[in-house]
């Protein structure tokens, strides 16, 4: 008897009921939420992990245009290989590999 004597004062002091309000406003009502708090966490992490990726990419990429500009060699590679580029006079054949299943396919077509 004696311990819900002790729980019930608990419970009923007007300390112990602010506080709860307060928690419970805190948790579901406020603006600033635990829900929405989350939420934003998540997209927070979401944004920085996509800010890493750019700035790897952008790094790839500065680099990737820095050789090109120091070495003709590599922009000729990289404007044929890339843009299909060819000289005057020059003929450039591209060849494509076929799968099985497209080779299958396209002789089902022609049958």
């Amino acid at each position: 008897m004696k311990t819900v004597r002790n729980i019930f004062s608990v419970v009923s002091n007007k300390y112990f009921i602010t506080l709860l309000a307060f928690v419970i406003w805190m948790i579901f009502f406020d603006d600033n939420n635990f829900i929405n708090q989350h939420r934003l966490n998540n997209a927070l992490q979401k944004v920085e992990q996509e800010r890493e990726f750019y700035i790897s990419e952008i790094k790839r990429d500065r680099q990737t245009a820095f050789d090109l500009e120091s070495n003709q060699n590599n922009l000729e590679r990289f404007a044929r290989e890339e843009y299909l580029m060819k000289r005057e006079n020059e003929d450039v054949y591209i060849i494509i590999e076929e799968t099985k299943d497209e080779r299958e396919k396209r002789l089902e077509e022609l049958n």
